[in-house]
């Protein structure tokens, strides 16, 4: 195999992927930025809470129109970059994202267009409604795409079908509510909250230093804050959750994210600085705090956390099982009737995938020597050194963020919209929630490598039969699209900005009258 054309289709759905999740996060957290506002406006009665409304709403468009396009397109890549991978976990893996498209999505689409063109037309309680259905239906729409990624990072609830030489559901439950994705779910659409109460305090932050529109800019420095608050703690919290799921899902990933080359004595210190090196399998000046790790990862003092060589001693012992799956399997293509056959495969077929990982070296694995089978093993490795450093830019950015926001909080709570040092700060933070959750990203994906699916399906198996110059035409013309799409929605974006908020229409019945019943005099 041309492991060129795997690292190019690779490097393809990766540049989709991360152009794609420049748009999400906004998406999921304006979305109900949106419906706290609105909320204002319908309780308060205020016209400024629907002038808030609008303009945010209308960067929100101009955001959700590029999120859906960037979207579609990493669906397709499914089955023209990854045929095998979408022939062998389709009945998985396209259930979630079908009904992703025929729930989340038509919800989603189907209330956007009343949200943009009902002001008007609706009440204030029906257009709350439309603008929470397009909340939620946004939010619904991150729920199934990452069930049928947690799927991939956690293969539970289906099962291989030698008859059919395919993964197939054995319980669908089990795929919904899949640890692994449901850790995921709920800690993605918090980083997408920050992201978009960052958004919404700079751009608050830059009228407040430019004395303009400030009844908006102040009242929505103040929701940014508190909604901020609130979502970089979840963040966090949630982010501690989900590494707890790596203890029992994803050993390999957590060990390598620690740089725990061997297994310590429980509870184990928590690296916070080393220099890692695949090469060496070693970290070195590392610096620890003592029993950190094990409480997180294991919260207990007795848990203990796998190395990295123990884990590639199991991966050789699975590899082992695996090729007797594996050969069950090639006598039960010639008789499906074949008892010995049979027995040998249900005892052994929750390791076949181990066994796919030495075609990478040889045709048939059953044919793999010791040598091959050990270097089979450290293939499971991911890259330890950028699972390491990308962690803790990404950790560290989420306690910043809990910083910053409380920062915020205090000054919107004494209404101290002055601090110019602050609110200079507040527009160069903007970037930072997208390093955040594009770093979140690479690390989820490069921590389950060499696995298209966790111990199911290596990667370099599930690419389609394309030629490297086909996959750089595409990347060219993808990077040259979606760059074109990008300045177009940044210059809309700036112009949207520039212009500010719509003013607000005072109702005639709304013009004030003279208590003593004398009519004002007229404006000169």
């Amino acid at each position: 195999m041309d492991m060129a054309v795997i690292e190019l289709s690779r490097l393809q759905f990766a540049l989709t992927a991360l152009y794609h999740f420049l748009f999400v996060p906004l998406t999921l957290g304006l979305s109900f930025l949106l419906v706290i506002m609105e909320s204002l406006y319908v309780m308060t009665d205020r016209p400024v809470w629907r002038q808030i409304t609008r303009f945010w709403g209308k960067l929100f468009g101009i955001n959700f129109v590029l999120g859906v396009a960037t979207g579609l397109t990493m669906e397709f890549q499914f089955g023209t970059n990854w045929a095998y991978y979408s022939h062998y976990v389709g009945d998985i893996f396209g259930a979630p994202l079908a009904i992703e498209g025929l729930m989340a999505f038509f919800l989603e689409a189907t209330f956007v267009g009343l949200m943009f063109f009902g002001w008007d037309k609706l009440s204030k309680q029906a257009h709350l409604f439309v603008t929470f259905m397009v909340a939620l239906g946004t939010n619904l729409s991150a729920l199934w795409i990452l069930i049928a990624n947690g799927w991939m990072q956690h293969p539970a609830g289906a099962a291989f079908n030698p008859a059919t030489m395919r993964m197939e559901v054995t319980d669908f439950t089990a795929v919904i509510f899949n640890p692994v994705a449901q850790a995921k779910f709920v800690h993605t659409v918090s980083a997408g909250y920050v992201a978009a109460s960052v958004f919404v305090l700079g751009i608050s932050a830059l009228f407040l230093l430019r004395g303009q529109w400030l009844p908006l800019a102040r009242r929505s420095f103040t929701v940014a804050a508190a909604f901020g608050l609130a979502s970089s703690l979840s963040v966090v919290v949630l982010g501690d959750e989900s590494g707890y799921a790596l203890t029992d899902n994803q050993k390999m990933k957590l060990a390598a994210i620690e740089a725990m080359w061997h297994t310590e004595p429980a509870p184990a210190g928590f690296a916070a600085f080393g220099l890692p090196s695949n090469k060496a399998r070693e970290t070195a000046f590392e610096i620890k705090i003592p029993y950190a790790l094990g409480l997180i990862a294991t919260r207990s003092v007795t848990g203990e956390v796998t190395g990295i060589t123990e884990l590639v001693e199991d991966a050789k012992a699975k590899i082992g099982s695996g090729i007797l799956a594996y050969d069950a399997v090639e006598r039960l293509k010639l008789n499906r009737a074949d008892p010995a056959a049979r027995a040998s495969f249900e005892e052994n077929k929750g390791n076949l995938g181990y066994a796919l990982l030495l075609k990478r070296f040889v045709a048939d694995p059953r044919r793999a020597d010791r040598a091959t089978i050990e270097k089979a093993a450290w293939t499971t490795v991911p890259n330890v050194p950028a699972m390491f450093w990308i962690f803790r830019v990404m950790a560290g950015l989420g306690f910043f963020f809990i910083a910053f926001f409380g920062l915020a909080f205090v000054f919107a709570t004494r209404r101290q919209f002055d601090r110019r040092w602050f609110l200079r700060a507040a527009l160069w933070v903007i970037p930072l929630p997208w390093v955040a959750i594009e770093f979140g990203w690479i690390l989820a994906e490069i921590g389950r490598q060499p696995w298209a699916i966790d111990g199911v399906l290596p990667t370099f198996l599930g690419a389609s039969d394309l030629t490297v110059p086909q996959l750089w035409t595409t990347i060219a013309g993808f990077t040259a699209l979606y760059g074109t799409l990008a300045v177009v929605e940044v210059r809309l974006m700036l112009e949207a900005i520039r212009k500010g908020p719509e003013p607000i229409a005072v109702p005639a019945e709304a013009t004030p009258r003279n208590p003593g019943g004398y009519a004002p005099l007229a404006a000169d």
